[in-house]
């Protein structure tokens, strides 16, 4: 049984621990408003030029572009954001899964003859895939420390490149998608060959438009923004899921902390009252000893 100096040290360990927990809460929560800013800011960016994008390709039949052509896939480049550290709950750990599975089934083949290459963009992901020996091409640890628009564009040129040369067919991305403070939802999307888009059919706001020099020019010129925008939002929308998850994950530390010192606390008062009936009762067993004798 434990001694009321143990308790007590206890006691003192889960109160220090409580502190850190609240803090990095306090953190989280601090860093969570200004990322999801970031998100309400680019979604709108990112979601217009893909709408522009969609109207010039569907009335445009004659461009010819190579990031917008399907071709046989031989190599896939799967990119695994994750974060750096964890306390985040089940963060890196759904993303890194759910790319494990889509290797293991969709892409077993390819990957059984070191046909997939991963970019792990996140320290988290990238010791797990290291460790089991998987085709580790690009390791990215320490990005969301500084997190900088120009990361992104560069990633997407390095991958651009290697898709115009015939080293890679399809670029695919596996992150967490920030819904709110308590939800993530892990997805995987396509970043080359860039597919089609939906288009709102109630939007009619680009019949009368007159586009120079020409259209296909245009979207041309438009392609390459459009994939960094795209690499850019998954990016935001996973480092705002990181914090939602850590604030969350946080929180529910603290509160499991002030459970413990509660139950802890009438442990010890329980054990301190015992000990003092105790000394009490051996006090009167022995003055009625004496008495007797």
């Amino acid at each position: 049984m434990a001694t009321l100096r143990d308790i007590k040290r206890r006691i003192k360990g889960v109160k220090n621990t409580q502190q850190i927990t609240k803090a990095m809460k306090m953190v989280a929560a601090a860093r969570l408003r200004r990322a999801q800013e970031n998100i309400i800011n680019s979604r709108p960016y990112s979601r217009k030029i893909s709408e522009v994008l969609s109207h010039l390709l569907k009335i445009e039949k004659n461009i010819n572009n190579p990031l917008i052509t399907e071709r046989k896939v031989e190599n896939v480049a799967l990119i695994v954001i994750t974060s750096d550290r964890g306390l985040c709950g089940s963060f890196n750990i759904n993303a890194i899964r759910f790319a494990e599975e889509f290797i293991n089934n969709e892409l077993s083949e390819l990957n059984s003859k070191g046909k997939v290459k991963l970019y792990c963009l996140g320290k988290k992901g990238n010791d797990h895939f290291t460790r089991r020996n998987y085709n580790v091409t690009g390791s990215y640890p320490g990005i969301f420390s500084h997190l900088k628009f120009e990361f992104a564009s560069g990633l997407v040129r390095e991958l651009t490149h290697k898709y115009l040369s015939g080293e890679i067919d399809k670029v695919l991305v596996v992150f967490n998608e920030f819904k709110s403070v308590i939800q993530q939802k892990t997805v995987i999307e396509q970043l080359l060959p860039i597919k089609p888009f939906e288009e709102s059919t109630s939007d009619t706001s680009y019949s009368d438009y007159i586009y120079e020099p020409d259209k296909s020019g245009i979207i041309n010129t438009m392609l390459p923004k459009h994939l960094n925008a795209q690499m850019w939002r998954y990016l935001l929308e996973s480092f705002a899921a990181e914090l939602g998850a850590r604030m969350t994950a946080m929180d529910m530390a603290t509160e499991n902390a002030k459970e413990l010192i509660r139950s802890l606390n009438l442990t010890y008062n329980k054990e301190r009252q015992a000990s003092i009936t105790r000394e009490i009762i051996e006090i009167v067993s022995g003055a009625n000893a004496l008495k007797g004798s």
